[in-house]
């Protein structure tokens, strides 16, 4: 799978020039991965989970593209508006949506929801009657880096009844929606899904719902520190399911992390060496309460490249906060490092800028876009 991956001379010169820590975001990978899945799996609506990283570059190259928008929150739908993007190409996707959030939908014309929940059906009705609704549906999957269906997602057998009082109640029941998990290693879980999905849409059209969209939601890998991903044989096995089960269905998906994931490098450098527990510490100028927030909220492990080459020993390392909670990684195996060395960490896009913080007074991380400064790196 292609991979946006600054060269170390790259690396070196925008360190010099920028100062650390930096993020590098490259537009043109963002459009790599939607034009990939435009071509394997061309049936699908892609609406991008802003939530995964809401710059707004990448937000403003995936709506030139054509892509629609995946929103989970007042702010995400004020952002989008902002930026001039229109309403019908936004889905709200929260199943458990503020009063704030359905007010700012209200009024901004969102009208795309889902829902998991009988509470929130009557809350739609009363704040966004007529609005058109999915129901989410739980379909486990422990393979999944992130098993979102832990707290989202009806039980199959409730679906009818669910869809009947959304029905009851006014809502335009569009059909269902279920996500995978979060880097979802093989098509398993989606065939499982889309299996669960067809018998429901039998069963609702026995009880005169017109199910007319199915929803993919997420769940499309990038590759790790492990394995090598094959989104190829992914998409394509999906969607010769989608063709055989849903052949006349209006298909939506919902990728965050496989947008923007592979689009962002971070630049960061060692601020301090120490010896400490029989094992070398070195202290880098980012950490877990910035681009690195994805260890605690994703899971991930982040490869870290210093461009050294030598033997690797275990080591730890840590972000620049006063916090004990701020160490990256312990027994990571690493070359002997310096203060100064500049490390490169690729496939950092999906979770980590969009979940840092400011603790303790640390910015955040600033970001530029390769295409605007690369001329710049080869004079």
């Amino acid at each position: 799978m292609k991979s946006f991956r600054l060269t170390k001379d790259a690396v070196n010169h925008l360190a010099k020039e920028y100062t650390t820590p930096l993020l590098v975001i490259s537009l043109e990978q963002v459009t790599y991965n939607y034009q990939f899945l435009a071509k394997y799996l061309p049936k699908v609506k892609v609406f991008y989970a802003v939530k995964a990283n809401p710059n707004q570059r990448i937000v403003q190259k995936l709506a030139d593209l054509g892509s629609h928008f995946d929103v989970a929150s007042d702010g995400e739908m004020l952002q989008l508006t902002q930026m001039g993007i229109s309403a019908d190409r936004m889905v709200y996707a929260n199943p458990f949506k503020t009063p704030k959030g359905l007010a700012v939908a209200k009024n901004t014309g969102v009208n795309k929801f889902t829902f998991d929940s009988e509470s929130e059906i009557y809350k739609m009705a009363k704040n966004v009657p007529g609005g058109m609704v999915l129901l989410r549906v739980r379909v486990d999957n422990p393979k999944a880096l992130v098993d979102l269906n832990k707290k989202f997602g009806a039980a199959p057998e409730d679906a009818i009844k669910l869809l009947k009082i959304a029905r009851d109640q006014g809502l335009d029941v569009g059909g269902l929606c279920f996500h995978v998990g979060s880097q979802s290693p093989t098509a398993e879980a989606h065939i499982e899904a889309l299996n669960i999905c067809r018998k429901l849409y039998d069963e609702a059209e026995q009880e005169g719902f017109n199910l007319r969209i199915l929803d993919i939601g997420g769940g499309l890998p990038i590759p790790t520190l492990e394995t090598e991903v094959d989104v190829l044989t992914i998409t394509q096995e999906i969607g010769e399911k989608l063709d055989e089960l849903f052949p006349t269905t209006e298909i939506w998906a919902e990728p965050g992390r496989y947008l923007c994931g592979t689009a962002v490098n971070l630049i960061t450098s060692v601020i301090g060496t120490q010896h400490r527990n029989n094992q070398e510490w070195y202290f880098l100028d980012d950490g877990v309460y910035g681009s690195f927030s994805g260890i605690i909220f994703d899971h991930w492990d982040f490869e870290l490249d210093p461009f050294k080459d030598g033997e690797k020993k275990p080591v730890t390392f840590a972000g620049p906060s006063c916090d004990s909670l701020d160490v990256l990684f312990k027994d990571k195996m690493s070359v002997d490092l310096e203060i100064g060395d500049v490390l490169l960490v690729p496939n950092c896009g999906a979770y980590t800028s969009a979940s840092a913080t400011e603790f303790n007074g640390f910015a955040k991380t600033p970001m530029i876009v390769w295409e605007d400064v690369k001329n710049l790196t080869e004079k």
